[in-house]
């Protein structure tokens, strides 16, 4: 039987039950529950991919970091070749003043994929290479040599010239900087031009050879003698001059003028004519008062009789006029 008033209940499932102690009830703290998330991470592998290349040509992949920075140093420190006809020589990149990044090309190689190719950037200064360049040119080029006329044994001898050569140093520059920047080594050919002699033994051309014991006057080309004429030369006392001389001026029909010699102080010049003591043609040379000319009296070649001229007949004279010009060489030998 029931008491009025009295309500009875079952607790429901989500109470806690209190812990009694004596006349004390205590109630348990509620429990907190914390929960953490992780994200995983990959770890980045020891090795570069399988495949991966550096600069197109050293392969990389299955090495550690270290090998394949030193598999692309020493690919990228392989020296330059140039070579001149025989000649060789070899530069190194670091010679040229040439980097390459090769940390940046290394790093990248972990994180690519299988089979790919990492470029290889190059620092390659173009003042470093043309001083390189210009230290080449130094080296090889060739100052031409022109051909010398000299006399051996009373005749005209003319050296051989020699050809000279410049270096093409743009050209060189652009192959050495093609070279480092693209990782090609393959030998780079250096080209010169050719330098071409003033003088050579083609183009020494005439040449009066004039043997003063003899009196005779040789006209050669070069080294082959063309014709030979009798001449008269000075007389003992008015010895034509010995040595080398050149033509310096030419005249068609000269005025005679009397030089500053004792022999001709009283005389007047005399216009052309055929009394003129010239004849018809003057050729003067490089020693003062001195001419190859021609002469009304042909019975005096052959003989030492002149004041130091050189005569000609004049048929023979008006010939070799029209053949050589100002500037032909002139010897005169005993």
């Amino acid at each position: 039987m029931l008491s009025a008033g009295l309500l009875v209940g079952t607790p429901s499932a989500d109470a806690q039950q209190p812990t009694t102690s004596g006349t004390t009830t205590t109630a348990p703290p509620p429990t907190t529950t914390t929960t953490t998330t992780t994200t995983p991470t990959t770890p980045r592998p020891s090795t570069i991919p399988a495949g991966v290349t550096v600069g197109g040509q050293v392969l990389v992949g299955g090495l550690s970091p270290a090998e394949a920075t030193a598999e692309v140093k020493a690919f990228f420190a392989r020296p330059v070749t140039v070579r001149l006809g025989k000649v060789s020589l070899r530069a190194t990149p670091q010679q040229l003043g040439a980097a390459a990044y090769v940390g940046d090309a290394v790093k990248r190689a972990r994180i690519v994929a299988p089979g790919a190719n990492v470029p290889l950037k190059v620092a390659a200064p173009r003042p470093r290479i043309e001083r390189y360049v210009r230290a080449l040119a130094r080296r090889f080029d060739r100052t031409p040599v022109d051909s010398e006329l000299s006399l051996r044994s009373g005749k005209p001898f003319v050296t051989k010239e020699q050809p000279g050569r410049r270096l093409r140093q743009a050209t060189a520059v652009r192959d050495l900087f093609r070279s480092l920047k693209t990782h090609v080594r393959e030998p780079i050919v250096l080209r010169t031009d050719v330098l071409t002699p003033q003088t050579t033994r083609a183009t020494i051309g005439d040449v009066i050879v004039i043997r003063r014991g003899v009196n005779r006057l040789a006209l050669y080309d070069g080294m082959k003698l063309r014709r030979t004429f009798g001449v008269a030369t000075g007389a003992s006392r008015y010895p034509t001059p010995l040595g080398k001389f050149q033509i310096v001026v030419k005249w068609r029909n000269p005025w005679w003028y009397p030089p500053q010699s004792d022999w001709a102080k009283d005389a007047r010049p005399i216009p052309p004519g055929p009394g003129n003591p010239l004849g018809t043609r003057w050729m003067g040379i490089s020693s003062p008062a001195v001419g190859i000319h021609g002469t009304p009296d042909p019975a005096s070649i052959g003989y030492s009789v002149s004041h130091g001229c050189i005569r000609m007949r004049i048929p023979e004279v008006e010939w070799l006029f029209n053949q050589v010009d100002v500037g032909t060489p002139v010897y005169i030998v005993r």
